[in-house]
């Protein structure tokens, strides 16, 4: 059973996402979510490695997405054959320690990838940070998206929902 969604499929569901490119370190890569007539919002941009650059995200705040029993996340994606990342906060703040976990939907085709919450690393500006504690999935209020690791050219994934899952999906 699913406890908490963020479908995608109206034009208000991608109106608080907002960009965090590589511009913020001096790059100059683009990255932007927007709405989809298909009912899907679409994360598209480019990665570029100019600059010491090489990531494009996108964020929303206060999407409350996970509870006490959460154990995974579920992501139905379009893919493009590149791999993304999608990102938890459990903080307000712009800056600060950032939960990732990475997965690659096949290209050309919906899927459906689920992440458990065991497979999300703490990270900060990129790194790994040792000693974290690991995620709490009833503290998250940020979600976000991201594509990195030198992964240069145009992107674009589409996605329907991201959804916090309350058992281990079989």
């Amino acid at each position: 059973m699913t406890n908490l969604k963020h479908h995608f499929n109206t034009p208000a569901s991608t109106q608080n996402w907002q960009a965090i490119n590589d511009g913020v370190m001096g790059g100059v890569s683009v990255g932007r979510m927007r709405f989809d007539s298909a009912g899907c919002a679409v994360f598209e941009g480019e990665v570029s490695l100019e600059n010491n650059g090489g990531f494009a995200s996108v964020r929303a705040s206060q999407l409350h997405l996970g509870g006490a029993d959460t154990v995974a996340y579920l992501l139905t994606a379009y893919g493009d054959g590149h791999t993304y990342k999608l990102n938890l906060r459990t903080d307000d703040g712009f800056d600060g320690v950032n939960y990732q976990a990475a997965f690659t939907p096949a290209p050309g085709l919906w899927t459906q990838t689920v992440l458990p919450v065991t497979s999300f690393e703490p990270s900060f500006r990129g790194r790994f940070v040792k000693g974290a504690l690991p995620l709490r999935p009833e503290a998250v209020r940020q979600v976000g998206l991201m594509i990195s690791d030198k992964q240069a050219g145009a992107f674009r994934l589409m996605v329907k929902a991201i959804e916090a899952m309350d058992h281990r999906a079989e």
